[in-house]
């Protein structure tokens, strides 16, 4: 695992999120270097582990993990209502955005549906989708991870 410019390898997470489709996990989480990484798919967050170094003893015993153990990636966009996301303008359609897709700030990344209104989803910043954290239709909560957005 490598770190550039304090985010983890696009690469490395790429791997794993592949891995979670070929396996059917639904979650997967390395440790290297005191840093680690957890990708989930589904409603799961997608956290990026601080220094555990800070967090806790290596001598202490090992149980599932705590959410005040991660910090959020700095580009996660998280949904600003209760909803049903969708990834693109219609069925059948393609999707607004992939992993990978470079965006512009205001570009619509997905839409949410939150009392029969289309509620477009824009990127509050330039640069490139290095995850997809929904699958089309599923429900999202206030400030669940929706996607996140390396700046370039």
């Amino acid at each position: 695992m490598t770190q550039q410019g304090g985010s983890f390898d696009k690469d490395l997470i790429r791997e794993l999120a592949a891995l979670l489709d070929e396996t059917g996990l639904t979650e997967i989480e390395i440790e290297h270097e005191g840093k680690r990484v957890r990708v989930a798919r589904g409603g799961a967050k997608a956290l990026f582990a601080a220094d555990l170094a800070e967090h806790e003893s290596r001598d202490a015993p090992r149980g599932p993990a705590r959410t005040d153990e991660f910090i959020v990636h700095p580009g996660t966009v998280t949904s600003p209502m209760v909803g049903t996301a969708y990834r693109s303008a219609e069925p059948g359609a393609p999707p607004f955005v992939e992993i990978g897709a470079k965006v512009t700030a205001g570009q619509t990344l997905l839409i949410i549906e939150a009392m029969k209104t289309m509620n477009q989803i824009p990127s509050p910043r330039a640069g490139t989708v290095i995850a997809i954290l929904i699958e089309d239709g599923q429900p999202v909560e206030y400030g669940e991870p929706l996607a996140v957005i390396e700046q370039r």
